[in-house]
């Protein structure tokens, strides 16, 4: 680990010079992605240094312990050694983390797909919950959000909608966030007081770019149409609504959002990208798990990964076993505490893979 600390300080020099060189200054492009690098190793080559100088004065208070004799300063000696020790300990994890390898998808923004499971119209409305506690979320992290297509219930529930998430860390943030949420409570509609449990499915997928995803355009079948709002309630007179069949994979992407079909267009093959993308890096994961035996993080669609219990206002993340008595305010966007737990404990599981 430290001969690649060590060399990781060296390309930080080198990145120091070259930032201030006028004539790499000059060349925009160039400058960005130093710039970038730079930013990247800065809190790598921060806590080696604050490891060195925590080792150095460690070796220091070592040496004085066996050298002094005054009762006193030795004592005084041992427990500066021991807060030492636990210090260098927090760096050392800190480091083994921030040198695993980058998910190079960490920085896209995102295509987030929520669909109602079982649990017909309480889970079409949980379906809705779960859209504006990620948009009350992004909103915090001041990321935009905007509606690619949706299929209302006619109640204030969803069927599914599904919505681009763009900022900084989008997917690093959300990316743990795919499979089954599963809710418990009483619907409005129950006079019995009966608990009621539906489910939903979230897809947290990178959005990718043309040149990510090659689609050929005779795989495409294209069909356009009048679209309309819930229960067949006409919202448009002309030929706006488009659906977009990809005939290899068989999926099918439909979008009625917008007036213009050119721009339905556009957002379903913005849907259609991140799907295809989506499967392929599925096919890799399920061949890596094979090779593996185990697949961490996988975001299995079908895995439940988490209970939102509404009588004990409890809210539970069964991969990680953590639960939390506040759903009322994960509901409102107070996701972090869950989110960064998640990270921790995938981080974590790598680092073992890693043999770390």
């Amino acid at each position: 680990m430290f001969d690649k600390l060590k060399s990781v300080e060296v390309r930080y020099e080198e990145l120091n010079k070259l930032l201030s060189d006028p004539q790499v200054i000059s060349r925009q492009s160039e400058f960005q992605k130093y710039s970038r690098e730079h930013s990247e190793i800065s809190p790598v080559v921060e806590g080696y240094r604050e490891y060195a100088k925590a080792s150095k004065q460690l070796k220091d208070s070592e040496t004085l312990l066996n050298d002094e004799t005054d009762p006193e300063l030795v004592e005084l000696a041992k427990e500066e050694v021991k807060e030492l020790q636990q210090s260098i300990e927090e760096i050392s994890d800190r480091l083994k983390v921030l040198l695993l390898p980058k998910d190079p998808r960490d920085e896209r923004n995102v295509i987030m797909e929520i669909r109602a499971g079982t649990g017909g119209e309480e889970a079409g409305l949980f379906c809705a919950d779960l859209f504006r506690m990620y948009t009350r979320y992004a909103d915090i992290m001041k990321w935009k959000t905007e509606i690619l297509t949706s299929n209302e219930t006619g109640k204030g529930g969803f069927k599914e909608i599904i919505v681009s998430i763009q900022g900084k860390s989008v997917y690093s943030k959300l990316k743990y966030e795919s499979g089954a949420h599963r809710v418990q409570r009483v619907p409005e509609t129950e006079t019995q007081g009966r608990i009621h449990t539906s489910a939903v499915t979230v897809a947290i997928m990178p959005e990718v770019e043309e040149v990510d995803i090659k689609i050929n355009p005779i795989d495409l079948k294209i069909d356009v149409f009048r679209s309309s709002g819930p229960g067949g309630q006409s919202v448009n007179t002309t030929d706006s609504a488009v659906r977009i069949t990809h005939i290899p994979t068989g999926l099918v992407i439909s979008c009625q959002d917008e007036k213009s079909q050119h721009k339905n267009r556009e957002r379903g093959m913005k849907v259609l990208r991140a799907r295809l993308y989506d499967l392929e890096q599925q096919k890799q994961q399920d061949k890596l798990a094979l090779e593996r035996k185990q697949q961490v993080g996988s975001g299995d669609r079908s895995e439940r990964i988490r209970t939102y219990n509404f009588p004990q206002e409890r809210i539970t993340d069964h991969r990680i076993g953590l639960t939390l008595h506040k759903l009322s305010q994960v509901l409102e966007g107070s996701l972090d505490e869950m989110l960064d737990a998640l990270t921790l404990h995938f981080q974590t599981e790598a680092l073992k893979g890693d043999g770390g």
